[in-house]
């Protein structure tokens, strides 16, 4: 069932319902639960106390088919579900030990024929590695509505996978479950453009139920987006489907209701003549006169002074006092300013005076982020670093050109936001005796997640975690060629690449398929394959202290779409990695050593999943795309999206972390303590609220 796999996935639980047929006599034998968790193992999971409770009520026939749905959607999280036939089967010691002709003579008769060489089956011994396995735990469909709906109140944007699952969540809800999962108010728009339109989509909504989501012209314009299957952050343009009348009808409707239309729809100007020419309302003058207004001057091109267009003159003019004014009338603008204004003004302190009159209207998002931004403001940095707004998660860097501001206008900014966090924080639920890890410093805040990928455990970009217990990493990608929507794909060559950078970011070595082996350390991919037509695998072994021992530090995986499809369109790919303490045991892939797994389907053809600090021993979270392939030897003038840029800009980036976050939060509503044996409220890693709980901290912490 869809939403057992997507309490699976996002919670690591599970909901169990005994049948009628369930009863003391006929319930599950503890061998077959026994049995059930030692295959479990394999994978890398094993269940709680309380599941394990459950699943003994269970008949046998009711545990078989959930032990059955369970064991499917645990191979696809970590990826066991396909078959992986390297082209060296003896990896990595095959491809370490044989002679370099033959390699080569295996890799052009493999150009050739896109045939693998034929090598005998390989007996491996037995995995020797000690995992720590998952805990799944029992849930509960209360627990399960509760999820969604923090998802739908995320004041940041959320995922693509994160709408699937609210969507599903919709589609599959009875009336009063979808009364559970709806909340009164959606704060960020773009969810509640995507909401709107899965409730439309499922003919479970009417105006009465989605009117109170919309109070600009822009809310109006992002639920035509969405439900034209377009980009609701509109970075993108989108091609509006034809709207049925009485679709037309809801969107005049909406839009009738809000406030200043005309000025909000001058922003993106060209979409709304195109909505237009689909709305028509020119029919509906007479109904909805204030919209036939606002697209006349639209058609027309008729003068009309718009908010933004006043700001930029001022600044233009330089004239601090009409900006002032203008700015407080619109507080998070005034917030995203503040730095051009503090660094610009004659007198800043009148900045300062005037931003505190209106800081508590800044939501928390932006606040922390000036809060952060201001802390930091004057330490020196060589790159400044962008997510611009869309789908695909690339990201720009530019030099650092910033002229510092005075320290003690930066503290007083810094002061104006805490101080206004604090209050609004106060005013929810207290929390007791708190415990806040310190390690929660290398978890950056959820501010976007709108171009995440679906991973087996999803984190906010820049975040550091600890790399695992071995010595050898081992990446691994599977990609498969096919029909996408009834087209053949061709042919398809995804390459997984390793490239090795100093701690000065100077390059040392790659390992890909142009290059197989190091001579220096140890590392060695598993062979260069070309077509995928059942699949196709690929596997890159790194010894970390070898690499160390050579001045080596980071590690960035890569993958290259050769024959240039755009992840987006290949039936399946993904990539991720594993910790091994003895990578000559086991099989190639083990499923229970599978750290992460993250499914690439950008519309890019270069992603970058993670980088390796090896000095450190943590893995960054970068889950990026690029346009094209940058150079190994780029630089910061001649390719400013490049992999070292890329590298740089990731390791360095300064952002909110969580320790702030929760720290906050502990002032506001409780006392802190130095021990989670002491808090009855813990964040940290591993247990209480973690930096998984992304859903919980976008719509709880981040009020």
């Amino acid at each position: 069932m869809m939403i057992s796999t997507i309490f699976l996935r996002r919670a690591n639980k599970v909901i169990v319902e005994p049948g009628q047929e369930a009863n003391m006599a006929n319930t599950l034998p503890k061998a077959c639960l026994a049995t059930a968790l030692k295959n479990l193992e394999a994978l890398g999971f094993t269940f709680s106390h309380a599941l394990m409770r459950a699943v003994l009520a269970l008949s046998k026939g009711q545990f078989e088919m959930f032990y059955r749905e369970l064991v499917s959607d645990l191979r696809v999280m970590v990826g066991a579900h396909v078959e992986y036939k390297p082209m060296y089967p003896a990896f990595p010691m095959q491809v370490m030990q044989e002679d370099d002709v033959e390699l080569y003579l295996n890799a052009i008769y493999h150009y050739l024929t896109y045939e693998c060489p034929e090598y005998p089956p390989v007996d491996r011994p037995t995995l020797l590695d000690q995992v720590n396995l998952k805990v799944i735990d029992l849930g509960s469909k209360e627990e399960f509505h509760l999820m969604i709906r923090r998802l739908i109140e995320a004041k940041v944007s959320i995922s693509e996978m994160d709408k699937q699952d609210i969507d599903s969540a919709i589609e599959h809800a009875e009336p009063d479950e979808l009364a559970a999962m709806l909340p009164s108010e959606i704060p960020f728009k773009e969810n509640a453009a995507f909401v709107a339109a899965s409730l439309m989509r499922h003919d479970k909504a009417n105006l009465g139920l989605i009117g109170r989501y919309f109070k600009t012209a822009t809310d109006v314009l992002r639920l035509a987006v969405a439900w034209s299957d377009g980009d609701v952050s509109l970075a993108e343009a989108t091609r509006f489907r034809k709207f049925k009348r009485r679709e037309r009808r809801l969107l005049l409707g909406l839009l009738e209701q809000c406030g200043q239309i005309t000025e909000d729809m001058l922003r993106y100007k060209e979409r709304w003549i195109r909505l237009g020419e689909i709305l028509h309302p020119s029919e509906y003058k007479h109904r909805f006169r204030r919209c036939e207004e606002a697209f006349a001057i639209l058609r027309n091109n008729k003068p009309f002074t718009t908010f933004n267009g006043s700001v930029e003159l001022a600044f233009q003019y330089r004239n601090m006092w009409t900006l002032i004014d203008l700015l407080t009338q619109r507080p998070g603008e005034f917030a995203r300013r503040l730095d051009h204004l503090v660094r610009t003004a004659e007198d800043p302190e009148y900045v300062l005076l005037a931003f505190g009159e209106v800081v508590d209207q800044v939501s928390t998002p932006v606040l922390l982020q000036v809060k952060n931004h201001f802390a930091r403001r004057n330490e020196p940095q060589d790159l400044r670093v962008f997510f611009p707004k869309g789908r695909v998660a690339n990201a720009f860097a530019i030099p650092d050109t910033l002229p510092e501001i005075d320290e003690a206008v930066c503290r007083e900014a810094v002061r104006l936001c805490e101080e206004a966090l604090v209050r609004r924080f106060s005013l929810l639920p207290p929390l007791g005796k708190v415990y806040v890890d310190p390690e929660l410093k290398n978890y950056h805040v959820p501010f976007s997640q709108r171009s995440a990928s679906k991973a087996l455990r999803t984190l906010v970009r820049g975040s550091r975690l600890p790399m695992g217990e071995g010595d050898t990493i081992r990446f691994f990608n599977w990609w498969k060629e096919g029909n996408v929507d009834g087209k053949p794909t061709g042919r398809v060559d995804i390459d997984l690449s390793a490239v090795m950078y100093d701690r000065n970011w100077q390059y040392v070595e790659h390992i890909s398929y142009t290059n197989l082996r190091s001579s220096k350390y140890r590392a060695v991919h598993s062979g260069d394959i070309v077509s995928a037509p059942q699949g196709a695998c690929e596997f890159i072994d790194l010894h970390i202290p070898s690499i160390v021992d050579y001045g080596g530090r980071y590690i960035v995986a890569t993958l290259h779409s050769f024959t240039e499809q755009p992840y987006c369109d290949l039936p399946e790919c993904f990539a991720g990695w594993m910790m091994r303490k003895k990578p000559g045991s086991g099989e190639i892939f083990e499923p229970s050593t599978v750290e992460n797994k993250i499914d690439v389907t950008a519309d890019t053809q270069i992603a970058i999943p993670v980088i390796m600090d090896l000095v450190t021993r943590k893995v960054i979270w970068t889950d990026l795309s690029l346009t094209r392939h940058p150079h190994y030897y780029n630089n910061v003038e001649g390719n400013q999206k490049g992999m070292v840029l890329m590298g740089k800009a990731m390791t360095s980036m300064r952002k909110p972390d969580l320790q702030d976050l929760f720290s906050l939060h502990a002032q506001a509503r409780g006392e802190r303590v130095d021990s989670p044996d002491q808090a009855g409220m813990v964040f940290s890693v591993k247990k209480g609220v973690t930096p998984y709980d992304i859903e919980q901290i976008m719509a709880e912490y981040l009020a």
